[in-house]
């Protein structure tokens, strides 16, 4: 009896023992990662040319796909995703009103991870380190895990772009990286660091970018068997590397750092300085959650650039495809299977190129926004016999010159009355109205509420312009843009894998904002401070 005593006293200490040492059960590392400009339907256009050790693959079939996982708000835009994907909040609530927005407090135009008040690091161009996430008013749902853990718990964000690294990492990152297109360099600023670790400069020491151009971009499969795509060489494609492929990329060495985002080499880029960093941060190596996050920026260049039918957007994501797989392989043998977290979405997606579905009689069009607004300008200075009285047109909002009208005293609703008229006007313009009538003009339901999700009035417009279906703002006969309400701009992909979630799909509508509390849920940590989201239950074991 004293020996059962004695046992069952041992396990009950060893239990106890155990539970002290380990705590809340969480994953030793949780990569999140964003494909800038990834619609839905990518998951299943090339679904047959995965490979089977791929990434998508692995997601789709070994992970939760949530199928309709959708964008609560517009505009559907790179920063505006990022900010939501992991602060669970929309532009109204945390600031992140567009890549860049007209401050009606500054009297500027304000850029969405603009800093003045600190500096590069690890670059002599000046104005590309000048970053940071003051401009993002809430949490992140790393800024969490770093509360949570007492800031023991590492959090790094890593992009080509200096917003996709920054907003996901959020305000108290351990680093964020992005790439200086001007010395071919990853950089930061002295907001995290007043000097790039060894291992960031050794990895830039080796030139990646040179010895991708000296290989150029060529197709990773037989030219042939682009079925999913129109003919290579098309009008209304740009051609920043020549009429088609292969492309010669030579001429760019220690020349042109720029190009290689818009190649599938600046993911390739990316995902090699992810597991420098993993290896050298010794991310995932104790039992307190790391956090990385990354995000694919060339993707949205090559689809500006060539469109999302294009064989150089299928052969960028059957490359990412492969470079997501490596970097699974990776993770498994560093971190440990089923020792870490990954999920996978996109800030956005992409129309189509007009001229592309005019070609295959589907109706289409580019809409002269800016002209339309230089044209007003004109009328209204003529009227008024005053300049300037639209100061800014942006995120497909017309903001007014408040002071002028004022101090004037212009009547500010006849001033805006005559550019709803006149914008009505432009061809592929669906709806133009003041952004005060939003609640009381007829409008269907998730359109308003998207309007509303992105409204911040101090970061916002007085005039909201909304689009015909299939058309784009711009002049440029070549590539495409997003930016939309429409299903093509705002369906994205979600997938999950790894520790703690459960293998299956669901097709119940989901938002963009309930990937932050479904991390909080699975992490067992707060939510982010403007969280408006909720956890997807399906997705947690």
């Amino acid at each position: 009896m004293r020996k059962f005593i004695s046992i069952i006293i041992f396990c009950c200490f060893t239990s106890f023992a155990f539970c002290q040492s380990t705590g809340i059960p969480r994953p030793k590392l949780v990569v999140g990662i964003v494909v800038d400009q990834m619609r839905w339907d990518y998951l299943y256009r090339y679904y047959d040319r995965y490979e089977n050790n791929g990434g998508f693959k692995r997601l789709l079939n070994q992970g939760f796909s949530c199928e309709n996982t959708l964008i609560p708000y517009v505009p559907t835009i790179t920063a505006c995703g990022h900010s939501s994907i992991y602060s669970g909040s929309v532009p109204a609530i945390s600031g992140i009103s567009g890549n860049t927005w007209w401050d009606k407090e500054k009297g500027k135009t304000v850029y969405c991870t603009d800093d003045a008040a600190v500096n590069t690091v690890g670059s002599s161009s000046v104005g590309a380190g000048k970053m940071s996430p003051k401009n993002l008013l809430v949490t992140s749902i790393c800024d969490e895990l770093r509360l949570a853990t007492n800031f023991r718990g590492k959090v790094i964000g890593i992009a080509l772009k200096d917003r996709g690294a920054i907003l996901p990492a959020g305000h108290s990152a351990s680093a964020a990286y992005w790439y200086d297109p001007g010395s071919g360099n990853w950089i930061s600023s002295t907001y995290y660091m007043n000097q790039l670790p060894k291992w960031v400069e050794d990895f830039n020491g080796k030139q990646w970018v040179d010895k991708f151009y000296n290989d150029g971009w060529q197709l990773s499969h037989p030219a042939a068997s682009y079925i999913q795509s129109t003919d290579d060489d098309k009008g209304y494609e740009s051609k920043p590397f020549g009429p088609k492929f292969p492309y010669d990329l030579k001429r760019f060495i220690a020349k042109d750092y720029g190009k290689i985002t818009s190649t599938p080499m600046g993911n390739t880029l990316t995902a090699e300085f992810a597991k420098a960093a993993i290896v050298n941060e010794q991310l995932g190596t104790d039992n307190i959650t790391d956090f990385l996050a990354i995000s694919f920026s060339s993707p949205d260049y090559i689809g500006h650039t060539f469109g999302p039918n294009s064989v150089e957007a299928e052969d960028g994501f059957l490359r990412l495809d492969k470079e997501l797989g490596s970097l699974f392989d990776f993770l498994d043998a560093k971190i440990g299977k089923g020792q870490y977290t990954v999920f996978l979405s996109a800030d956005h997606g992409a129309a189509q190129v007009p001229e592309f579905l005019k070609e295959n009689k589907i109706p289409a069009g580019r809409a002269p926004i800016m002209a339309g607004i230089d044209g007003i300008n004109d009328l209204l200075k003529e009227k008024y016999h005053l300049p300037g009285l639209i100061i800014s047109e942006d995120n497909y909002q017309v903001h007014l010159n408040h002071s002028r009208i004022d101090s004037a005293k212009i009547n500010e609703d006849e001033v805006a009355a005559l550019i709803i008229d006149q914008l009505s006007k432009v061809p592929g313009v669906f709806r133009v109205f003041s952004l005060k009538d939003l609640n009381i003009i007829p409008l269907p339901a998730r359109l308003r509420e998207m309007i509303n999700n992105g409204y911040n009035p101090k970061r916002n417009g007085d005039i909201q312009i909304v689009l015909q279906p299939q058309y784009i703002e711009g002049y440029s006969q070549t590539g495409t843009t997003h930016g939309l309400w429409n299903p093509y701009d705002a369906h994205i992909p979600l997938l999950w894998y790894g520790w703690g979630i459960k293998q299956g799909k669901t097709n119940r509508e989901i938002n963009m904002t309930d990937i932050a509390p479904t991390l909080a849920a699975l992490l067992h940590i707060q939510m982010p401070s403007g969280c408006v989201g909720k956890p997807i239950e399906e997705v947690i074991k």
